[in-house]
């Protein structure tokens, strides 16, 4: 009988050090292959596959597209790629990223739920934002079994949170018990197969091709009256049951906290360019006024000096509206 031979495990912020651990406490007979993605800074080459190697008994490696799985090893998602399973092979993901961030949580849980979810076990650790939510939900609904991280353990607890409160994992344990569940689950029967629903097949193959179409996306979700943060395409409003994302045609992907979180940063943008462009007026203003005194123009550097306190003011209101809005967020940051 077989049994449950994939685990797929998502970490962000903290989670360097969570690996590690359980790196060192896996079993050298563990009998699943580990699929692991972690929010890494693209920019800078790493090597964790050589860290939990020497962690603990089983061989890390940064995943090869196309490559087949083994039993008793770790497959590091690469950079810059989302790590996808299908059947027994890995694949990268050409899709652009979801949750503002490639490789992302999400495309490994649904991925994982398409090919072999009765075969699959789904965990999500320590982390900010809600990546991974929606990938152990597909994972839940097709049969696999699903663990958070108890948040209060957690390093960072508002990933682990957000899993708990909209996914209802199977288990919710501390990060010190997850190595004997882990095995405990591993060497269980895997579950019965359950029917794949259409919008898990179709958001998968956009995570693999980063193909989407309109017509697709209207299938799956309602047109909102949002913009994409990354394209500022049509954005698509997709309920899965109490958790609400959001996907553009093009294929980037937000949970409905992390779009606020993002239009928050457009909007500062938009702000810090509108404040800039005021700046230089104001400073173009007082330039032209001084060409008018020089050329005895008394009425022309009058006019100017007009629009340059105009200029002024609406500077002002802009450089309020910023310092407000960085005072918001302080303030949402010391209350979570």
């Amino acid at each position: 009988m077989a049994n449950r031979d994939i685990l797929a495990i998502g970490a962000s912020a903290g989670g360097f050090d969570a690996l590690r651990f359980l790196a060192n406490k896996f079993p050298k007979d563990f009998p699943a292959s580990v699929l692991v993605v972690i929010h890494l800074p693209s920019q800078f080459p790493s090597e964790l596959d050589a860290i939990l190697t020497k962690a603990g008994p089983l061989p890390a490696s940064f995943a090869k597209d196309g490559e087949t799985m083994k039993r008793g090893h770790v497959y590091l998602a690469p950079r810059e790629r989302h790590l996808l399973v299908d059947g027994d092979r890995l694949q990268w993901g050409a899709g652009p990223r979801e949750n503002n961030t490639r490789p992302a949580i999400d495309p490994l849980l649904r991925s994982a739920a398409l090919c072999c979810g009765a075969r699959a076990v789904g965990a999500v650790l320590t982390g900010t934002q809600g990546d991974g939510a929606s990938g152990l939900q597909a994972l839940k609904a097709c049969g696999g079994v699903t663990v958070v991280q108890d948040p209060s353990d957690a390093a960072f607890p508002e990933m682990p949170a957000t899993a708990l409160n909209l996914a209802k994992p199977d288990h919710v344990v501390a990060l010190a018990a997850m190595p004997a569940l882990f095995d405990k689950l591993a060497r269980s029967p895997a579950g019965a197969a359950r029917p794949v629903p259409g919008e898990i097949k179709y958001e998968v193959e956009i995570a693999r091709s980063g193909r989407a179409t309109m017509t697709d996306m209207d299938r799956i979700g309602r047109r909102s009256v949002l913009a994409c943060p990354d394209c500022h395409g049509v954005m698509w409003e997709i309920d899965d049951d109490n958790l609400v994302r959001y996907r553009c045609h093009v294929g980037h992907a937000y949970t409905a906290e992390l779009m606020g979180v993002a239009l928050e940063e457009n909007l500062s943008r938009a702000l810090g360019s509108a404040l800039r462009a005021l700046e230089e007026r104001v400073s173009l203003a007082e330039r032209l006024g001084e060409q008018a005194r020089a050329q005895g123009r008394a009425h022309v550097q009058q006019s100017w000096l007009e629009k340059r306190q105009e200029f002024a003011k609406e500077a002002q209101v802009i450089r309020d509206a910023i310092r407000r809005i960085d005072e918001l967020a302080v303030a949402a940051g010391k209350a979570r």
